[in-house]
C-alpha cells in the first residue's frame, strides 16, 4: 500500500494535517505522512509508507518543512526502552535554543550558518528530528550539510576535512591467518588503511576468532602501529569478551551491529542492558565500532509501521548514547575522556528489498552520512550492492564519486570490488587511490608517514617502484621479525605464501593497469569473470534431477511465485504455501515424535551450490553420521524447500516439533545456497536446536537462537569438516539445554 496526500492546506503542519483528515491524532496515519517524505525506496514501500507519486512526496515534505521540531520530539513515531535511553547522549539545554523552530528553519539553519554556530546544537537534536530534517533535502544539499560538518576520532585525522580514510576488509572463507595477514600487506602496499583492520570472521567459534584477532594484532604489533589504528574480529560483542577474557590483550576495538529498536536488536541477540555492560568495560585507548544499514530492522520483521530512516537514525542515537558511556568509563578510569567510537553504515549490503538502483544507493548514503555527522559521530561507508541488485561493478565507482562529495570518515578496502567470503561488491584498494587523486584526499598523518617509511609512497606522496607489491611489504614485516635472510630469498617465500593464498580463492592485487588506480588486467578479468558468473548462479533452479537424487526426500514450497518474486521480494521465501504447512503437518502424524532432529534443504540464492558435484552429498552423508553418534536421532526424511530462506526453516521446525510443556531440545540444520560471487558456489548450514516448547511459540525461534557455518564447498570450507563441525555445535547446545533442563526441575 502507498500513501496519497491530494491536498495540503494553507500553512497546515503535519499535526494539523492528521487532525483534519482523522478528527484527532492518528498514529498511522502520523507514521505514513512521515514516510511518504522519504525519496523513495522499496524498503519503505513494503512497509506502506512510501508516496505514491511525486505530488504526494512533496506534499508530504511541505507539511513537514512547517512542523515545529518540539512538535516532532514530543510526537515520537513509535516508542521503546531504547529511544528512551537515547535521550540521555541529548543536550535539554541546546535543545531549548532550537525547539521552537520548524523543520524548514532547521533545514536552512544547516545549510547556512557557520560551522561553529552548526556544532553549538548539534548535542541538542533528537534522532527523530534529525531523520526529518534530512528527508527535506536533495541530493546536493545534503553533500554541502556533509562536506561541512567533521568529527575526527581522538587525536587522529581520521574523520577530518579532507581525508578519506580506509577500513581494511581482509576476509577470508576459511577464516585462514595467512589470508588475511597478506591482505592488510597488499592494502599497505598501496598506501590504504589507516582506520581499522576489521576481519569479518566465518566461524564465530571464541577458539577460530582469537586466531584471527591474533593474526591481526600480531601485524600490528610487528610495526610497531598498536597505538595508532585498531584491529578487530567482528564476531558478536559477546565473542570478542570472551576472547579478551581468554587473551587479554589480544582484541581490539569491539563490534557490534546495531538495530533502531529493541525488538530488532534482540535479532542481533543485542539487548541495552548488554551494550551497557560492554561501553563500561571499555576504559582503554579503544573503544567500540557498530555497524548499521538502513532496511535491517524491517526485513528482521521489526518496523512498527516506521519508515527506514527514523530506524536508521535512532541507530545513531543508540551509538551516541553508548559513546557517551565509553567516555564515562574512560574517566571513572582515571584516562581523558575520548572515546575512540565510530559507526560504518553497510548500506545495499541487505539487496534490492530494501533499495534497488544505484540512485537510491546514493540517496541512501548521502542521508546515512548527514544524520551520522548531525549525532556527532565519525562515520563511514561500505558502499556496497549485491549481486541481486541493479548496481555494476562500473556502478560502484560512481556512487564512490558522488559520496565523496559528503564527507565520510572512510570506506571500506578489498583487493577488488568483490568480497571473497561475503560474496558482495563494495570499495577496492585502487577505488581509494582513484578518490584521493581526484579529491585531494589524504588518509591519516600517522599511517602517510608510515607509507613512506615503507617506501610505498615518496615524500611527495606519489607512488613509487614498490607501489602495489605486497612482498615488499612482507619483506618489512620480516625484518621488523629481526629475520636476517636475504631480499631474494624473503620474496621467493613471499611469491609461494601469495600462490597459496590465491589458490584458496582470496585475490590479491599486485601492480595496477595503466595508471595507479586501475586493477592489473588480469585481475580485472578474473573479477568481471566472477561477476558474470555470479549472475547466472542468481538466477538457476534447484533441478528436479539433484531433488530425486536425494534420498527420503519431501518437496514443500514458499509463497513465492517464481524466481523473480523469490529475490526481490525475500518475505515471500519466509513461510511455506499452506500445501507445504499440511505436507509437514502430516510429516509430524507419520513421524510419531520418533526423531529429533531434521535436516532442510532450500536452494537460496546459488541453487548450484546444492547441485556441483562434492558439495552436498558428501556434507550430508556425514552431517547424519556425526549427529547419530552424537545422540541425536535425524529423521529419514530431507525437505527440500523451493524457494526458500532461513525463517521459513524456523516455520518448519515450529510445525514439526513444536509442543507446549516438552523442555527435550529439537534441531533443525538447514541447508541453504549462499550469495553467489565468490567463485565457491558455497551453501551455509544454519543449526537450530530449542526445546520443543520453545519451537511451539510463535516467533520465539529467529535469528538470535541459530548458529551459522558458512562457505561450505570443496573449494573453501570443506563439506565434511562442515558436518562435524555442525554436530559438535549441535551437541554443545543439546548438553546446555538439558543443564537448564535439569536445574530447572
Amino acid at each position: 500500500m502507498s500513501v496519497r496526500l491530494p491536498d495540503v492546506h494553507p500553512d497546515e503542519d503535519v499535526l494539523d494535517y492528521v487532525q483534519r483528515l482523522s478528527g484527532g491524532f492518528d498514529a498511522r496515519l502520523y507514521q505514513q505522512v512521515l514516510g511518504a517524505a522519504n525519496a523513495f525506496k522499496e524498503g519503505d514501500a513494503a512497509i506502506g509508507v512510501a508516496a505514491a507519486d511525486e505530488d504526494s512526496r512533496r506534499n508530504a515534505r511541505t507539511l513537514l518543512s512547517r512542523t515545529r521540531l518540539d512538535d516532532v520530539h514530543a510526537h515520537p513515531p513509535f516508542e521503546d526502552r531504547l529511544h528512551i535511553f537515547n535521550l540521555e547522549a541529548w543536550d535539554s539545554a541546546r535543545w531549548k535554543r532550537v525547539a521552537g523552530w520548524t523543520l524548514g528553519q532547521l533545514k536552512d539553519f544547516l545549510l547556512t550558518a557557520g560551522e561553529s554556530q552548526v556544532h553549538e546544537v548539534l548535542d541538542g537534536l533528537p534522532s527523530d528530528v534529525i531523520a526529518c530534517v534530512v528527508k527535506l533535502m536533495t541530493d546536493a544539499e545534503l553533500k554541502a550539510v556533509g562536506g561541512r560538518i567533521f568529527h575526527p576520532l581522538p587525536g587522529s585525522r581520521v574523520g577530518a576535512k579532507g581525508y578519506l580514510g580506509a577500513r581494511l576488509q581482509p576476509n577470508s572463507p576459511t577464516d585462514h591467518p595467512e589470508d588475511i595477514r597478506w591482505q592488510v600487506f597488499n592494502g599497505w602496499s598501496f598506501a590504504v588503511g589507516d582506520v581499522v583492520l576489521g576481519t569479518n570472521p566465518v566461524s564465530s567459534d571464541p577458539a577460530s576468532v582469537a586466531a584471527v584477532e591474533s593474526a591481526l594484532h600480531d601485524v600490528l604489533t610487528t610495526f610497531g602501529l598498536e597505538e595508532v589504528m585498531p584491529h578487530c574480529v567482528l564476531a558478536h560483542i559477546d565473542v570478542q569478551a570472551q576472547v579478551e577474557a581468554l587473551r587479554p590483550g589480544t582484541t581490539g576495538i569491539w563490534f557490534q551491529s546495531l538495530g533502531g529498536n529493541e525488538a530488532a536488536n534482540r535479532t542481533f541477540d543485542v539487548t541495552l542492558e548488554k551494550m551497557v555492560a560492554h561501553a563500561a568495560a571499555r576504559t582503554g585507548r579503544w573503544g567500540l565500532y557498530f555497524e548499521t544499514g538502513q532496511g535491517a530492522d524491517a526485513t528482521n520483521g521489526h518496523h512498527h509501521g516506521t519508515d527506514m530512516l527514523i530506524h536508521e537514525s535512532r541507530k545513531y542515537g543508540f551509538a551516541r548514547a553508548l559513546k557517551r558511556r565509553v567516555a564515562i568509563a574512560q574517566a571513572g578510569a582515571g584516562r581523558d575522556a575520548e572515546p575512540w567510537v565510530h559507526v560504518n553504515d553497510v548500506a545495499g549490503f541487505i539487496g534490492p528489498e530494501v533499495f534497488r538502483t544505484r540512485e537510491q544507493l546514493v540517496r541512501c548514503c548521502l542521508e546515512d552520512i548527514v544524520m551520522g555527522k548531525l549525532h556527532g559521530l565519525t562515520l563511514g561507508l561500505d558502499v556496497c550492492s549485491t549481486l541481486h541488485m541493479d548496481v555494476t561493478l562500473d556502478d560502484l565507482g560512481w556512487c564512490q564519486e558522488q559520496l565523496a562529495e559528503a564527507g565520510p570518515a572512510y570506506m571500506m578496502a578489498l583487493p577488488t570490488r568483490n568480497d571473497p567470503m561475503l560474496s558482495y561488491l563494495t570499495t577496492s584498494f585502487q577505488d581509494h587511490v582513484r578518490l584521493r587523486e581526484r579529491h585531494g584526499l589524504k588518509v591519516d598523518d600517522r599511517m602517510w608517514a608510515f607509507f613512506q617509511r615503507l617506501g610505498v609512497i615518496d615524500a611527495d606522496g606519489r607512488p613509487t617502484k614498490h607501489f602495489g607489491d605486497p612482498a615488499h611489504v612482507y619483506v618489512h614485516y620480516r625484518r621488523h621479525k629481526g629475520d636476517t635472510r636475504t631480499e631474494g630469498e624473503l620474496r621467493a617465500e613471499a611469491e609461494a605464501k601469495m600462490a597459496e593464498v590465491r589458490a584458496r580463492s582470496v585475490p590479491l592485487a599486485v601492480g595496477h593497469g595503466e595508471e595507479p588506480w586501475t586493477l592489473e588486467p588480469s585481475l580485472e578479468k578474473d573479477l568481471r569473470g566472477l561477476y558474470e558468473d555470479a549472475k547466472v548462479g542468481l538466477w538457476s533452479e534447484l533441478s528436479d534431477a539433484a531433488v530425486e537424487a536425494l534420498p527420503g526426500a519431501v518437496r514443500l514450497r514458499t509463497n513465492s511465485e517464481d524466481r523473480r518474486d523469490y529475490i526481490l521480494h525475500p518475505p515471500s521465501g519466509e513461510s511455506l504455501d499452506a500445501k507445504s504447512e499440511a505436507t509437514v503437518r502430516a510429516l509430524r502424524d507419520r513421524q510419531g515424535g520418533r526423531w529429533d532432529a531434521q535436516i532442510v534443504i532450500s536452494d537460496g540464492l546459488d541453487p548450484r551450490s546444492l547441485m556441483d558435484a562434492g558439495h552436498l552429498a558428501p556434507f550430508l552423508a556425514r552431517l547424519r553420521a556425526e549427529l547419530e553418534a552424537t545422540g541425536w536421532r535425524v529423521a529419514p526424511e530431507v525437505l527440500v524447500v523451493k524457494h526458500g530462506r532461513v525463517r521459513a526453516g524456523y516455520q518448519v521446525g515450529q510445525l514439526l516439533f513444536g509442543a507446549e510443556g516438552d523442555t527435550r531440545p529439537r534441531a533443525l540444520v538447514h541447508v541453504i545456497g549462499e550469495r553467489p560471487g565468490s567463485g565457491h558456489h558455497a551453501f551455509s548450514a544454519y543449526l537450530t536446536a530449542p526445546d520443543a516448547d520453545t519451537w511451539a511459540k510463535p516467533g520465539a525461534v529467529d535469528h538470535d537462537r541459530t548458529r551459522l557455518i558458512a562457505g561450505i564447498s570443496d573449494t573453501s570450507v570443506r563439506p565434511e569438516d562442515a558436518a562435524v563441525e555442525s554436530a559438535r555445535i549441535l551437541a554443545e547446545t543439546r548438553t546446555s539445554t538439558a543443564s537448564v533442563v535439569s536445574g530447572v526441575g
